[in-house]
């Protein structure tokens, strides 16, 4: 029998949550809305949470810092 934890998995679902964001966001900028920004800069503050207090990964910090701001610049420039 499969626990619920291996599908969740150490993250306590974060991961999968910021993963589910991020697809979101891909769809709604490929439908040319403007809200899939707002999406994409919510999957990149979970993730950079994840980075900082789960992960401990300055790497996946630091990405999804560059990401955030790119993602603020594209939602504050959008016509």
């Amino acid at each position: 029998m499969t626990n619920i934890n291996n599908i969740i998995g150490p993250y306590y679902g974060l991961d999968w949550l910021g993963m589910a964001l991020s697809l979101l966001a891909v769809y709604l900028l490929g439908n040319k809305n403007r809200n899939g920004f707002l999406s994409f800069i919510l999957a990149n503050i979970l993730w950079v949470i994840l980075g900082v207090f789960f992960m401990k990964s300055v790497g996946i910090v630091i990405g999804n810092l560059a990401f955030l701001g790119i993602n603020i610049r594209g939602y504050a420039r959008w016509m």
